[in-house]
């Protein structure tokens, strides 16, 4: 621990071989779940890292002071869970579940206002509806554009702002 205390890794590591399984068994034990009893012994062993001064080697052996960190931050985990949890359940209680089935209408009027957009998109110069479908559907940027098109930044930009607002009024005239 006085090794650990000047912050030397290699005495982080020893620690850890010699107590990382007392501590880990620990966790597991209260949190129930392996990947939750991993979180916990990481952070214990940081911990340790990070507050090592704290140790007082009068006050008792080292495993029993460890395995109390690991049972406190175990219990903290096992609470902050049991919060979420709640939470979540009164989230639910509060918003009831609304079975409501799909409006006949809406779909009808969704599909209708796809099929104009697309007889609009095909309406388009060639370059200004690729670049409007590179940048919509395929979730490019203007400039990946520009490189795509090999075209000049400003000009990709332009298409598309032109293209959008010719489709807009397109579909505010309906």
């Amino acid at each position: 621990m006085e090794q650990l205390a000047r912050r030397a890794p290699e005495a982080l590591e020893i620690l850890y071989d010699r107590h990382s399984r007392a501590v880990y068994s620990l966790a597991l034990r209260i949190a129930q779940q392996a990947t939750s009893a991993e979180e916990i012994v990481q952070d214990v062993f940081l911990q340790l890292w990070r507050k090592a001064h704290h140790y007082q080697a009068s006050r008792g052996p080292l495993e029993p002071w460890l395995l109390t960190l690991a049972r406190n931050r175990s219990l903290d985990h096992m609470r902050l869970k049991r919060e979420k949890q709640r939470r979540r359940e009164d989230t639910l209680e509060e918003q009831p579940l609304a079975c409501t089935a799909p409006n006949p209408e809406h779909i009808a009027d969704r599909e209708h206002r796809a099929a104009r957009v697309r007889v609009l998109m095909r309406s388009l110069p060639e370059r200004q509806r690729r670049a409007i479908e590179l940048a919509y559907f395929d979730g490019m940027t203007h400039s990946e554009i520009a490189r795509e098109l090999k075209e000049p930044l400003g000009t990709v930009k332009s298409w598309i702002r032109t293209g959008l607002l010719r489709l807009r009024e397109a579909l505010e005239e309906r």
